[in-house]
């Protein structure tokens, strides 16, 4: 098995150095937009998305969920995470998300969260009255993973999560399901070097229903009028491919600098290599800085070339205090992303550890 392992993670790694020296680099732009479920790509958690999502070969925790589910094995006993983020600052996008894992054997943790996305009231408007004034509604995008996660050897860890993907306004809505996976790596002679694959949204096509795709008509000759029902055409899911590794710098005093790197190749948008560092001081205070690099991310957001909001630069910084000798421990987090025309995304969490 650890043979296997090693096998995978060098060709993953040459699959990278190729990437870096060929006009890859671009990643499908051609089909950037065709696919749903966007919101699956939104980091809603605080700690790992201020260093920009550089750390999914180290990520431990309920965060994990999102990042690289492998790290969820990691669990002690259990952890709770909450966080809140105000998406681009000024949109009226509110991030909630909340997340539980457990350990439920020797070698074998499970875990829940929920991300909810609330966008505020959206004036109705129909082409009868294109002003409106005639009420509002409020869209929801709701995601629900269920994960489970196992240690294989002190080295070797791997895990899966289900996604319950669920999108509505008051009179349309769509539901879908997807599958995460992850394995992570550990080697050295402290375990300061680690590797990670996580392959993210792999799923059906997704398809909205309701009310919403109907419309009553009076057709010319006719006294009463009738429903018109439209189609829905269907949309695939952003599957999306992290190949990840990180180094630790270990220090006297539990002191630590970690420097991490991600590519992020996207099926439905351009490839991001993604650098990121992590200090540690005596496992109580934490600074976190990443970068990410996409093709046309530093040019103004006006340029064709430009199609992403953020960018590149995210900040982090984490307080840890442990309450007991038992290892229980209370985190504080905070993140900043910035971005183009708006106010950047700015995430604040809390975390039990126990």
């Amino acid at each position: 098995m650890k043979k296997l392992f090693r096998t995978i993670v060098i060709v993953s790694l040459t699959i990278i150095i190729g990437l870096t020296s060929t006009e890859a680099f671009a990643g499908n732009k051609d089909r950037t937009g065709q696919a749903g479920a966007n919101e699956l790509l939104i980091n809603p958690w605080t700690a790992s998305s201020g260093w920009g999502n550089a750390g999914m070969a180290t990520i431990k925790g309920v965060e994990a969920m999102w990042s690289n589910v492998a790290g969820i094995s990691f669990t002690n006993t259990i952890d709770l995470d909450f966080s809140y983020t105000n998406w681009l600052a000024g949109s009226g996008t509110k991030v909630v998300s909340f997340g539980l894992l457990a350990r439920v054997s020797e070698s074998v943790v499970a875990g829940l969260s929920v991300m909810s996305m609330n966008f505020g009231e959206i004036e109705r408007t129909t082409t009868e009255n294109p002003d409106g004034g005639i009420g509002t509604y409020k869209p929801s995008l709701m995601n629900i993973n269920i994960a489970v996660a196992k240690s294989f050897s002190n080295s070797i860890h791997g895990g899966f999560v289900l996604k319950i993907i669920n999108e509505q306004i008051s009179d349309m809505t769509g539901t879908g399901v997807a599958l995460d996976a992850g394995i992570q790596y550990v080697t050295g002679l402290t375990d300061n070097i680690h590797f990670g694959i996580a392959l993210k949204n792999i799923g059906p096509t997704m398809k909205f229903k309701g009310d919403g795709l109907a419309y009553s008509v009076l057709f010319d000759g006719m006294s009463s009028n009738i429903t018109v029902v439209q189609r829905a055409d269907e949309f695939e899911l952003p599957t999306q491919l992290n190949i990840a590794a990180a180094y630790d710098f270990n220090f006297e005093n539990a002191s630590r600098l970690t420097l991490a790197f991600n590519f992020n190749s996207n099926a439905f948008s351009k490839d991001q290599f993604i650098l990121g560092a992590e200090g540690s001081f005596r496992d109580i205070l934490m600074l976190r800085a990443g970068y990410t690099i996409e093709k046309g991310m530093r040019k103004s957001i006006e340029d064709a070339e430009c199609t992403n909001v953020y960018k590149g630069l995210s900040l982090g910084a984490t307080v840890q205090a442990p309450l007991n000798k038992k290892g229980l421990k209370v985190c504080l987090d905070y993140s900043y992303h910035n971005t183009a025309h708006w106010k950047g995304t700015h995430s604040i969490g809390a975390r039990i550890l126990f």
